[in-house]
């Protein structure tokens, strides 16, 4: 199928201004459920569309759009930024700072592409409300707070989200990508991985740095913990089989003459299976347990940060959306990838009602910058910085619209 020539027609008017409303949403960011004023501008926004919303799951906004009898689906736009310090030198970077759970101050960013997943969901909604000519049914728009913490979707199901809007047969989103402008990119079956964030304090028996006979050593216990948590995929997981464990930090003592009491690491886990993922888990918590007992130390205390689920795009729907997305957009166009080991909590509103849905991504960069040898900062960099945002708003609006459309249309598909 293709978008109505209408339709394409007025996005093709209204790119400029998508760009400058994309361009509002970079220089403000906001931390993970904290994006009161990103909340506040996309009501206001849709307000101005004439399409009425609702708060769900503190900072979330939720608009339905009634048109008719017919189906219902949802979409989703993530709205959170990270607790990056912008490094892009754009005219519209990003100055905004934010106080992360913990109190510590940070400066804030969009370095994960959510600005454009805001301004894209808006123009959706607009088109749709501007264009009931081509569609019959409803609508459900979800702006998703939290995103990358794993919190946001949770929290906008807790507060009885499925209650208060129509039940979707199918749920969509998309994501920025540092690919080809243009281009979007789709798995069948499994589109990203299911991940795990855990904290390990280790605990230890303080003493002087003179005297190490005396103490208990939670740093020496912590790189015995880490040296051996990196034989769990090489030695228990078969090599046929995905799973990803990586140490992002390790924090412990403050002066060189003390043995502190206490020493902190933190741990994240990928993969895509869940047996596996059962593996992973239980071998970290025996390794950590017994590497304690080893030394004598006191229990450690592992604790689950966040985890997301994994991501799993229906066969049956992907495969109709990639021939739609050929349709509207070229078949050179779109790309069937494997699955991504990155992690998303959009699978959680398909999931929590048993309905299918599928999940994309969308490039972000221009043919000239790819070919041309300079670096492509990717997604969570503080140079993350996609340079044709023109031509990434279009594709991600057509892909959404031919998404929607295809339960919507005059010929559903």
């Amino acid at each position: 199928m293709t978008l109505p020539a209408a339709i394409t027609d007025t996005l093709q008017d209204e790119l400029p201004s998508l760009v400058e409303t994309y361009r509002w949403f970079h220089q403000h960011p906001e931390l993970s459920m904290q994006e009161v004023n990103t909340a506040t501008r996309i009501t206001e926004i849709l307000t101005g569309y004439g399409i009425d919303s609702f708060r769900c799951g503190g900072t979330g906004v939720v608009a339905v759009l009634e048109n008719g009898d017919g189906p219902v689906v949802a979409y989703r736009a993530d709205t959170d930024g990270l607790p990056i310090d912008e490094g892009t030198g754009l005219p519209y970077a990003s100055t905004a700072e934010g106080v992360l759970p913990d109190g510590t101050g940070t400066k804030v960013m969009h370095g994960c592409g959510h600005d454009s997943h805001i301004t894209a969901g808006l123009a959706i909604a607009r088109l749709l409300r501007q264009h009931p000519e081509a569609w019959s049914g409803t609508v459900v728009m979800l702006f998703q707070p939290g995103e990358e913490t794993g919190a946001g979707a949770r929290a906008m199901i807790a507060d009885d989200l499925w209650q208060r809007v129509p039940r979707p047969e199918a749920v969509h989103g998309q994501h920025i990508w540092p690919g080809r402008a243009g281009q979007v990119e789709v798995s069948v079956g499994t589109a990203m991985a299911m991940a795990d964030s855990l904290r390990v304090t280790v605990r230890g028996k303080q003493a002087h740095g003179s005297q190490p006979e005396n103490s208990i050593d939670p740093i020496v216990l912590g790189a015995a913990m880490i040296t051996r948590l990196q034989t769990v995929v090489s030695r228990e997981i078969p090599a046929t089989a995905m799973a990803v464990l990586t140490i992002g930090s390790f924090h412990g003592g403050l002066k060189e003459n003390i043995i502190p009491e206490e020493a902190w690491f933190t741990i994240s886990v990928r993969s895509f299976d869940p047996d596996i993922r059962a593996t992973v888990l239980a071998a970290i918590d025996r390794i950590i347990t017994g590497e304690a007992i080893v030394a004598g130390a006191p229990e450690p205390v592992i604790e689950t940060m966040y985890d997301f689920p994994r991501c799993y795009n229906d066969p049956e729907l992907a495969t109709g959306l990639i021939g739609s997305l050929e349709d509207e957009l070229g078949a050179g166009q779109v790309i069937v990838r494997d699955p991504v080991t990155g992690s998303e909590d959009f699978g959680l509103f398909g999931d929590s009602l048993g309905v299918p849905y599928v999940y994309w991504f969308f490039g972000g960069y221009s043919a000239a910058h790819l070919d041309s040898g300079d670096p492509v900062h990717g997604n969570h960099s503080p140079y993350f910085g996609p340079d044709a945002i023109e031509l990434s708003l279009d594709t991600a609006v057509r892909a959404g619209m031919t998404a929607i459309l295809r339960h919507l249309g005059p010929q559903p598909r």
